[in-house]
This record gives structure tokens, C-alpha cells and sequence, in this order.
């Protein structure tokens, strides 16, 4: 007995909560079956890392900040038009993030952009990766505060560190300048660093509207973002507002989103 608790008292000293837990049943089994040591060992040892690599998974998702968890195998392919089946499997093998490619989202409100970024970045996560969602809204509160507490540099290292940042919903309202050249300065310390996912609602010829006018700062952002990039233009009407448009009460027309055109590979192209 006081072997088992010196042993208990060993792996808590050594962090090894889950051996400290498990070895008393483990043990019992051992002996059970016959067990080599080395097998007993193994076994702990693998209940010890699985339980490390959960914990770990739980934490980078609580960080990530998902508004919600969405998942790939729950994005129903059959309603939203434009979304290649194959090319979402490629990125879910997360060879983009090795690669520093980014994502690019666009449609019309509710077609599932979101519901993509988001299940690629938790996806990531799962492999323990970390992933950061944010609204633009919020990306540059953060920003403008950040400026104003002098503490500027440290905010973009807090966003060029993740994995995969998602940034939702650029194009909802349009910036000044200075929050321009905030995104500006975000886009380009993750360029070639680190993978980006955005979702907008308006086609890249619209873009410069956003950014306060600024072609130019418009220009330099778009070259950073799609110079390793796989664009998604879905289209198609709202899930959201499904049941409502099949019974008839919305006009599917107010949420037709650009023109479809494909090239012989099946990708999208995309209207600029």
C-alpha cells in the first residue's frame, strides 16, 4: 500500500495525472492477463498521452473563440452552389496551413461562409493547431485600441502567432483609413507566415470601397491575400431563411449572389 502511494505521489510530482488515476485499474488488469511490464507500461503511457492531446484539443478550441462549433460533415453541400465537394476535402487534409496558403469566402449573407471557416480552423484545432476567430469589427477594435495603450506591436504579434486567424465578414461596413492600414499591417505579417481564412460578402473589384477608398492600400492587400490562395465564391440563397423562402414568405431573388462560371478542372472562377 505504500508502494502505491509513493507511485501516486511520483506522477503527480512528475505531472502524470492520468497515470496517477489509471495505474491502480490498469495494474489490476496486468496481473489479470498476464501482462509483459512493457506491455502494462505501454498502456499507461498511451492513456496518458490520449488524455494530454484531449486536454490540449479542449484548450486550443476554448482559445480559437468560435462563436460556434461547426463541422465539415455537417455543411450540406446539397444547397450551397459553388462549393467544389473535392476541394474542401483537399483542405481539410490542412496542407494550406503547412504551406502559408490562405482561404478566401465569398457570397451573399447565410450561404455558409462562416460555417466553412469555421470547420477548417476547428478542424485545425483538433490536430492541434491554433486558430483564432474574429469579426472584423472586432479584429479592429482591437487594433485601434491597441494603438491607443501604445501596446501596438504586442496586438500584431498576438495575431500573427496563430496558426490560422479567420477573419468573418469584411465588407459589412467600410473602414477609415487608419483602420485600413491596421489591416493592411495584419495581412502583411502573417504573408507567407501563416494562414489566413476570411469570408466577405462582396465580389474583390468592390474591396477598395471597404478600405476607405484607398486603391492602393486595397491593391497591396489583395496581392499579399490571394498570392497563395484558394478562393470559394458560393452562391446560391440563405440557409438561414430556408424554411421561410420555401413557404414562400422571402423573395429567394433578394439574395442571389454574382454569376456562377467554371473552368474545365471544376474550380470556381471568380469575378473581379
Amino acid at each position: 500500500m505504500e508502494l502505491e502511494q509513493e507511485i501516486e505521489t511520483l506522477c503527480r510530482s512528475l505531472k502524470l495525472s492520468t497515470v496517477a488515476n489509471e495505474f491502480h485499474t490498469v495494474a489490476a488488469t496486468a496481473a489479470k492477463e498476464s501482462w509483459q511490464y512493457t506491455q502494462f507500461l505501454h498502456e499507461l503511457l498511451v492513456l496518458e498521452n490520449n488524455s494530454r492531446m484531449d486536454r490540449s484539443k479542449n484548450t486550443l478550441t476554448k482559445l480559437a473563440g468560435f462563436p460556434a462549433i461547426k463541422t465539415l460533415e455537417q455543411f450540406d453541400y446539397t444547397f450551397s452552389v459553388g462549393v467544389n465537394r473535392k476541394q474542401i476535402e483537399e483542405l481539410a487534409t490542412l496542407g494550406f496551413i503547412k504551406r502559408h496558403e490562405n482561404i478566401i469566402l465569398l457570397g451573399e449573407c447565410g450561404v455558409g461562409k462562416t460555417h466553412l471557416a469555421i470547420a477548417l480552423a476547428y478542424k485545425a484545432v483538433q490536430n492541434r493547431y491554433k486558430a483564432k476567430f474574429t469579426t472584423i469589427a472586432e479584429l479592429l477594435a482591437n487594433a485601434n485600441k491597441a494603438k491607443k495603450d501604445r501596446k501596438y506591436d504586442a496586438f500584431l504579434k498576438s495575431v500573427t502567432n496563430p496558426s490560422i486567424l479567420v477573419i468573418d465578414e469584411i465588407g459589412y461596413f467600410n473602414m477609415n483609413k487608419e483602420e485600413a492600414n491596421h489591416f493592411f499591417q495584419i495581412i502583411s505579417k502573417r504573408y507567407e507566415k501563416a494562414s489566413t481564412i476570411l469570408t466577405s460578402n462582396l465580389v474583390f473589384s468592390k474591396w477598395s470601397q471597404v478600405f476607405a477608398g484607398d486603391k492602393v492600400v486595397t491593391t497591396a492587400i489583395l496581392d499579399r491575400l490571394l498570392h497563395h490562395s484558394h478562393i470559394i465564391n458560393i452562391q446560391g440563397d440563405s440557409y438561414r431563411l430556408k424554411e421561410k423562402k420555401e413557404s414562400g414568405i422571402i423573395n429567394s431573388d433578394l439574395y442571389k449572389f454574382g454569376a456562377k462560371s467554371s473552368n474545365k478542372t471544376g474550380q470556381n472562377k471568380v469575378v473581379v
